[in-house]
């Protein structure tokens, strides 16, 4: 099998919710919609809108895990069908679609973290008072997130990172990073930076802090080797969120930087497919978070 041009009429299913993948898409000309069901047609939920660009369906082969969700067209499609076999081949015919696809999915995950803390804030109001149940300013955001749970409640299960981390901890080094060392207390990175570089936490503890060093500052998130950090940063070219802080005396960390991409992938192209199955990690555990609160709201909405 190789990339291949396909041509989808109005209302046609180019992948289905459930199925196993074993190729990903990306929209040439047209759109299509994306959708999850619980029981049947008539449960479908619209999730998105897929433009000319838009690639789908790549998580299921980065992650070897069953369609999240149904891709519909909406009028004559045009897409390319890239198999999972051929994703190096894909990338060496135009590298500038490496950082396509891991900005895709940066945007996903950007896009869920505000849907999830909007689900939190939501669960919290919902928590404190039963007459919130019958605000009518909120009803609105309520269904939304009892009709998300509803429709994909079949599709929860706990991301295990074992494998994953695994081979980032076998990668070999490819002589493009740089490696550093860090003190408990030494910053790697700032809050408010625009940041070129992610880093390979090879040994100790990294926290995530905002307002660091400040009266208001908050720990917002830990990183233990052997993961990777800083990843969002260096791919949108958007502020830092929080300072990374090295917790331990023994950090360690190798630093990749963004110019260096095409060159890491013509040398050593596994890392770059980690970094792409640790963005796709990244995206379902939220998705996951998401969908935890949105049970919550469903249940606490329920009660009698």
């Amino acid at each position: 099998m190789s990339i291949v041009e396909k041509s989808f009429k109005n209302g046609e299913v180019i992948v289905k919710e459930g199925d196993s993948g074993n190729s990903f898409f990306q929209i040439i000309d047209g759109s299509a919609l994306v959708y999850a069901e619980s029981t049947g047609k008539d449960d479908q939920i619209k999730l998105a809108t897929l433009e000319p660009g838009a690639f789908f369906g790549e998580m299921a082969i980065l992650e070897a895990y069953p369609r999240s969700a149904s891709v519909i067209a909406k009028g004559n499609v045009t897409a390319i069908e890239i198999p999972g076999d051929e994703l190096n081949s894909f990338f060496e015919e135009d590298p500038n679609r490496i950082n396509d696809l891991m900005m895709h999915l940066a945007n996903g995950i950007e896009a869920m973290t505000v849907d999830y803390e909007e689900a939190k804030n939501l669960l919290s109001e919902l928590r404190k008072s039963e007459d919130a149940k019958k605000n009518k300013s909120l009803f609105a955001k309520i269904k939304k997130h009892i009709d998300m749970y509803q429709s994909n409640k079949n599709t929860i299960s706990e991301p295990d990172t074992k494998e994953l981390s695994a081979a980032i901890a076998a990668l070999k080094d490819d002589g493009y990073g740089s490696f550093k060392a860090y003190r408990k207390g030494m910053i790697l990175f700032k809050e408010g930076e625009i940041g070129d570089t992610m880093y390979i936490l090879k040994n100790g503890t990294v926290g995530m802090y905002t307002n660091y060093r400040k009266r208001e500052e908050e720990k917002v998130g830990e990183a233990q080797a052997v993961t990777f950090i800083g990843e969002i940063g260096m791919i949108t070219d958007k502020p830092r969120k929080a300072s990374a802080v090295s917790e331990s005396d023994d950090t360690n960390v190798e630093i990749i930087y963004k110019s260096d991409l095409e060159t890491i992938f013509r040398s050593q192209p596994e890392k770059i497919i980690l970094i792409l199955r640790y963005l796709s990690y990244r995206l379902r555990r939220l998705n996951n978070d998401f969908l935890g609160a949105c049970k919550e709201i469903t249940e606490i909405y329920n009660k009698k």
